[in-house]
């Protein structure tokens, strides 16, 4: 059976950590994946947490009857900077820690390398994950990895080749919706190819910013180089879903017992309760109908 988590991102500013578990479930979740929070582990720092957090967090979750399948830490361990790329593998080093203490067995992540300096990105990430892997592999933890708009990779099909350049099962690839057309709008080519390390798929809906010639989105002076996506509800937006799920459908990754759709819409706070009820309604309908 597929699970469809919640991301907790836009309840962040109005309930405490502890408080995600019961905003999960009342939403009608299950399973809820845990994202970078400053009680937690913020973006690009060091994990916050200690034992104590960690325990009374999971009790909650518990409690509350909602499941934990993956955590989210985003660390720059693709850094060209040696400094960064240092402190991200020791940070993510605890993150892992932190997965165990909750019996987490999946890390999603990014690979937070810099696109203006590629191949020094790249040859971090190489590096950073000559130190992870191990623990990985003793840990028994799975490494899922987004290629995120304004990455040293964002083409979906190079993504994966970097991921497979690695030649360890541990790591997979995450499917983000809205990145589709930053990864080259080719999911009929990406998901087939990534197989059985298809590890997680975000949904939420963007724009195809190279509609209307290019000239969808404009920022002066023209040609700055930005990154412009969204997070909308499913349906407002460009990504063709009915192709998405059919090819989740006839690749098996829907009858997988590990299968996680991770819905993550950021858009919309001010009307989180109702697109999150939304969301999971839409995405059982469009695995119905695949």
């Amino acid at each position: 059976m597929v699970r469809i988590a919640l991301d907790p991102t836009p309840f962040h500013h109005d309930y405490g950590l502890l408080e995600f578990p019961d905003v999960t479930a009342r939403l009608g979740y299950e399973y809820m994946q845990l994202t970078p929070h400053h009680d937690f582990s913020p973006f690009f720092r060091h994990p916050k947490a200690d034992d104590d957090l960690v325990v009374k967090f999971k009790k909650r979750a518990q409690d509350a009857g909602v499941l934990i399948p993956a955590l989210l830490p985003v660390q720059r361990i693709s850094s060209p900077e040696e400094t960064q790329r240092i402190a991200a593998v020791r940070n993510m080093k605890r993150v892992i820690e932190l997965a165990v203490q909750l019996e987490v067995d999946t890390i999603n992540t990014e690979f937070s390398g810099r696109p203006e300096r590629s191949e020094d990105s790249e040859d971090a990430f190489y590096r950073s994950m000559e130190e992870l892997l191990p623990v990985l592999e003793r840990e028994g933890v799975k490494f899922n990895i987004d290629p995120h708009p304004d990455d040293f990779v964002e083409n979906g099909m190079e993504a994966w080749r970097v991921i497979r350049g690695l030649n360890s099962t541990q790591v997979g690839f995450v499917y983000v919706a809205p990145h589709s057309f930053h990864m080259g709008d080719q999911a009929s080519e990406i998901i087939p190819a990534v197989g059985d390390r298809l590890g997680a798929v975000y949904l939420s809906d963007s724009f195809n910013h190279h509609k209307s010639h290019g000239l969808r989105y404009i920022s002066n002076p023209p040609g700055n180089a930005v990154r412009v996506h969204q997070h909308l509800k499913i349906g407002d937006g460009d990504v063709n879903f009915t192709e998405l799920f059919g090819l989740l459908k006839k690749t098996g990754y829907l009858d997988r017992e590990d299968a996680l759709l991770v819905s993550n819409v950021f858009a919309e706070d001010e009307t989180a309760d109702e697109v999150s009820r939304y969301q999971l309604a839409k995405i059982r309908e469009f695995i119905e109908a695949a």
